[in-house]
């Protein structure tokens, strides 16, 4: 039996790229995401048994029906990336208490729960990775994106103190904090906004799935097995 990955939000975007390789490298994949998208169905038609699909949202109480289910029919957990967010741009004083709620409930509680929930198992092997999808935003900051910020700000601590827990255990926990990048995220700014952040950037261009896929698997690997508890960026330099 393969190994198996864990991985929240694989719908679409990073996500649907991280699922993809991972089962070209073999593991099992078991992924959930709000809705189901049509990359979803053609993962499911190549992959066959390897890929676990569920409707859910991180937020809600199915999480650990979600994680029970998985061990039961594809065995042991080696591996969590948790990748899913919510992104809601705002000023604070303005932004809905809903919004704030949401981003905190996904992008950091819900880590957290799938972390935990995954950690029963994989404490009982001794062994297995932990992968957490920060961004730059959460060291450097962003005009209206203050509660994002501060959930992959908190992702990094959890990141930092999780891998002092677990080490003893052979488990291994980083996050990977990708630059301004090529997703939802993004959408929201404008041409303007988007065109000052690639001039302010070495590399020139905004991050892609192609740019980060990678540190994901070498990091899953037993090549990155001394490695922990550290926030990688993958920025093209602009934090430099």
């Amino acid at each position: 039996m393969s190994k198996q990955i864990l991985l929240s939000g694989g719908a679409r975007g990073l996500g649907a790229a991280m699922a993809e390789a991972l089962l070209v490298d073999g593991y099992t994949v078991s992924t959930f995401s709000r809705n189901r998208t049509l990359e979803v169905d053609r993962l499911a038609s190549i992959a066959g048994d390897r890929f676990h699909y569920r409707t859910l949202d991180l937020a809600s109480d199915d999480l650990d029906a979600f994680v029970e289910d998985a061990v039961r029919d594809n065995g042991p957990i080696y591996g969590v990336i948790n990748n899913a967010a919510v992104v809601q741009e705002g000023i604070l004083a303005t932004l809905p208490e809903v919004e704030i709620e949401s981003m905190v409930a996904v992008n950091l509680t819900g880590a957290i729960r799938l972390a935990r929930l995954a950690l029963r198992t994989m404490i009982q092997n001794e062994g297995g990775r932990i992968l957490n999808i920060s961004s730059i935003i959460g060291t450097r900051g962003y005009n209206g994106l203050a509660v994002y910020s501060a959930t992959k700000a908190g992702l990094d601590g959890f990141t930092r103190s999780l891998a002092r827990e677990v080490g003893r255990k052979g488990i291994t926990v980083n996050a990977i904090a990708p630059g301004y990048f090529e997703t939802d995220l993004s959408s929201t700014l404008t041409e303007v906004q988007k065109m000052q952040i690639v001039r302010r950037t070495p590399l020139r261009r905004l991050a892609t799935p192609e740019d980060i896929v990678p540190l994901v698997r070498f990091l899953l690997s037993s090549d990155a097995s001394f490695i922990t508890g550290q926030t990688i960026l993958v920025d093209g330099g602009i934090s430099s």
